[in-house]
């Protein structure tokens, strides 16, 4: 394999929610997507007292992407009208394809409000070509155990594969375009070459630690963009790291956002804000409180 080189490395900016710790590096200034991933908050790491008010994101909608949202420490309760409902816990992850519109709850379930603990938790926006935008909703919740984890970098660490394929495994989300989706764990001094297909877009965040990528350091709270020069992204751990690592082939189409809705025109986005004020949303039922 080919290492790419590396084109840049933007820093997360802080953007706090309420008392949640939040960092998201894309959108950023300089960078408004790495086609076709949109978005990414990182919430925490931090600690929640016990008698918590848990975490903000009560009923909203969305429409013309998906969301991915990777619960690293902690647990979240979710429900969304066309009636999917879930606890993950850490080391879980969930998928939900908007498509044509969904209202879901993300919150923190009971036991955690009453308990406290610590919180890590990543969300990524994955857009959807035009031929997908209103296609149907869905959701697919996965536990740690049901998430191949695959070692890599002579046992030195782990890639958590949750979507497409890697060293004869599968997994566990299909997704709707192809997107290669995991979590890598490196130890101090690991070295591996992760492939990355000529033609893909490549999303690679350092959630935590140092890295090397294609020789140069890189701290935490960055992503990484890479040139299409090369089928590999060659990383060495400096220190322990955990990164989101990804690819997919760029989707080439406009893209007009608005609040939570992503679509190609800003006629689109009108209609979807009247779709949503009239309850055409999916199901659009009254949610469960699932925090509560």
């Amino acid at each position: 394999m080919t290492p790419r080189s590396i084109a840049h490395a933007y820093p997360a900016h802080r953007d706090d929610i309420a008392d949640l710790t939040t960092r998201r590096p894309v959108p950023s200034p300089g960078l408004d997507q790495v086609d076709p991933f949109l978005f990414l908050n990182h919430h925490g790491p931090q600690v929640y007292p016990p008698g918590n008010n848990g975490l903000p994101f009560g009923p909203h909608p969305h429409r013309g992407f998906e969301t991915v949202t990777f619960i690293l420490t902690g647990s979240l309760a979710h429900h969304d009208s066309g009636g999917h409902q879930s606890v993950i816990e850490a080391g879980g992850v969930q998928w939900m394809t908007a498509g044509s519109g969904l209202i879901h709850a993300e919150v923190s379930p009971p036991a955690f409000k009453r308990q406290g603990g610590a919180l890590e938790i990543l969300q990524l926006w994955v857009n959807l070509p035009a031929r997908l935008k209103l296609t149907t909703p869905a959701y697919t919740g996965v536990q740690a155990d049901g998430i191949p984890a695959i070692p890599i970098a002579d046992g030195k660490g782990t890639l958590a594969l949750v979507s497409d394929t890697f060293g004869g495994n599968t997994g566990p989300i299909r997704s709707l375009t192809g997107v290669f989706m995991s979590v890598v764990r490196l130890a101090s001094g690991a070295r591996v070459d992760l492939p990355a297909p000529r033609g893909r877009s490549v999303f690679l965040y350092i959630v935590s630690g140092t890295v090397a990528v294609a020789g140069a350091a890189v701290e935490q709270w960055h992503l990484v963009t890479l040139n299409d020069d090369g089928d590999a992204v060659a990383v060495e751990a400096a220190t322990d790291v955990t990164l989101l690592f990804g690819h997919a082939d760029p989707l080439g189409e406009p893209v007009v956002a608005q609040g939570p809705f992503v679509m190609n025109s800003r006629e689109e986005i009108g209609e979807a804000i009247r779709d949503y004020q009239a309850g055409r949303f999916d199901g659009a039922e009254p949610l469960i409180d699932v925090g509560a």
